[in-house]
């Protein structure tokens, strides 16, 4: 089984949006088979609060003393660890020494390229690092950006140590997997209802300044505000809640998937939760509050799916609209609002930390014998445009033919059909039909939402593997191509096939047996 270590923290300096989209990623990487272990420094309550209602393993480092002082040249957050980045290096080695994990994951603005590199050397596996700021050395095995850039490899162009993994935009947005499941927001002509979510810890007890923002502007209706018992300003909000009849306060909420989906309009800070709203369809005003908000949530703008706005000077760009203009015009501008959340649903699916498990595990991939229980989810992959394109048959397949040809393929002894899966994840199907002339004819294809993650090697490379086990001798295996799908072309020439006009051939030896050794 793999060993994953997440290395991240939260207090009310960071927020809580790192930890609890490492905790969306350990929940994908456990489906996917792995062991995962958080290493957190108790900073202050915030970490401990948020992981006291998670069923993960956490080591927790030395309490930090006050006397830390970054040096004076060090980069703006270093001061977030607590400790100086030697001292976490060597601290974190010590915590995982003993259980050598294949992966460390870190999400923490505060290290840089010297501590990726301790780490690394120290216990032997490789590192996935999770930034969006680009403002230091990295030395990355994977680099993990899910914000929106036009170009990341040129925005980390300058800070990278090594060549990485690339694993960037919106489509590895971490979010829990309910998002993939949950409702979406249904549009309606006027706004019922208001959400304000500025995040876990409420920097500088904003929410209360967005609340008076939405009643200045006229808006008589409910509100519901979302916040946590770890945000410092905690007090004040109460008060501010209580003395507006028509808000409501909720706390601590694990899932805010209802939340986004129930309200005709959300304002929130333009950090990890704007994936969310996105995933559900939410009409939402983002808020600029941090430096690395500056550059993803006018983008985001500029592609219609959210509206950028500042509260006022202090917050966001001087060009932005302010709150309050934002207001106005989204309150009364239905299709506005509407194309706001459409637009935004392209962006995120809600499969961002399965896609990031994958690109970490799908060396795992094993295939087990297809069985009818499979139809239906075979049957939704077959049926996918992406599938269909470069399919012979490009008409939908209705499920009652999918199911009868699955019952003659399984009955068929010179026929085989496989799931490929990643821990309890089905990733693929791949099958093997026995020609008339002799050869094996080979098909696959995967999960279209799993696409370029490397998984169609892996899928075919353990196909050749299971059939090899069920030959005597010696095989061809054939693979028909259709003009212009330059994906499966490539697919078979890496994997050793020669190239025929439409055709790919490979021999396939049998195993090797007791006393023969493997190359």
């Amino acid at each position: 089984m793999s060993r994953i270590a997440i290395r991240v923290d939260a207090s009310a300096v960071i927020g809580t949006g790192h930890l609890k989209r490492c905790l969306s990623l350990g929940q994908a990487l456990a489906e996917t088979g792995a062991q995962t272990r958080f290493i957190c420094r108790p900073l202050d309550a915030v970490a401990g609060q948020v992981l006291a209602t998670q069923d993960v393993a956490v080591h927790w480092l030395p309490t930090p003393s006050d006397q830390f002082t970054p040096p004076v040249c060090a980069a703006e957050h270093v001061q977030w660890a607590c400790v100086s980045a030697d001292d976490d290096a060597l601290q974190t080695a010590e915590a995982l020494g003993d259980w050598q994990p294949d992966w460390v994951v870190v999400d923490h603005y505060a290290f840089d390229a010297r501590w990726h590199d301790a780490v690394r050397k120290a216990l032997g596996g490789r590192l996935l690092v999770i930034d969006d700021l680009a403002d230091r050395p990295i030395a990355a095995d994977a680099l993990l950006d899910h914000n929106w850039d036009a170009d990341h490899q040129a925005k980390y162009a300058d800070q990278l140590q090594r060549a990485p993994v690339w694993l960037c935009g919106p489509r590895f947005a971490l979010l829990s997997p309910v998002y993939q499941r949950a409702p979406r927001y249904y549009p309606r002509e006027s706004v019922h209802s208001i959400g304000i979510f500025m995040g876990g810890t409420d920097p500088d007890g904003i929410t209360t300044r967005v609340l008076s923002a939405c009643r200045s502007v006229g808006f008589t209706g409910p509100v519901e505000v979302v916040s946590t018992s770890a945000s410092p300003y905690l007090p004040g909000l109460r008060r501010a809640c209580m003395t507006d009849s028509g808000t409501t306060l909720t706390l601590d909420e694990p899932e805010l998937t209802a939340f986004f989906g129930r309200h005709d309009l959300q304002i929130g800070a333009g950090g990890g939760a704007t994936w969310e709203r996105c995933c559900i369809g939410a009409p939402t005003i983002a808020l600029v509050l941090a430096a690395n908000q500056l550059i993803v949530v006018p983008a985001l703008d500029r592609l219609s799916a959210l509206r950028a706005a500042r509260l006022d000077n202090t917050y966001g760009a001087a060009d932005l609209p302010t709150l309050t203009e934002a207001l106005h015009q989204l309150l009364s501008d239905a299709a506005a609002r509407n194309a706001l959340g459409q637009q935004a649903t392209t962006l995120v699916d809600g499969r961002g930390a399965q896609r990031v498990a994958l690109s970490l595990l799908g060396e795992r991939l094993k295939l087990r014998p297809a069985t009818l229980d499979d139809a239906r989810l075979l049957h939704s992959w077959r049926n996918h445009p992406s599938v269909r394109a470069v399919s012979a048959t490009k008409d939908p397949i209705t499920f009652e033919a999918h199911e009868g040809w699955m019952r003659a393929v399984l009955a068929d002894p010179a026929r085989w059909l496989f799931v490929g899966e990643v821990g309890h994840l089905p990733v693929g199907s791949i099958r093997f039909d026995r020609l008339d002339s002799g050869p094996l004819d080979v098909s696959l294809y995967l999960d279209p939402e799993l696409q370029g993650l490397g998984l169609g090697r892996r899928l075919l490379a353990a196909g050749e593997q299971a059939i090899r086990a069920r030959q005597s001798e010696g095989i061809t295996v054939n693979a028909s191509v259709l003009p212009g799908n330059s994906t499966s072309q490539q697919l078979f020439e890496a994997g050793g096939y020669r190239c025929r006009p439409l055709q790919y051939l490979k021999s396939i030896g049998p195993l090797p047996g007791p006393t023969e050794t493997a190359l």
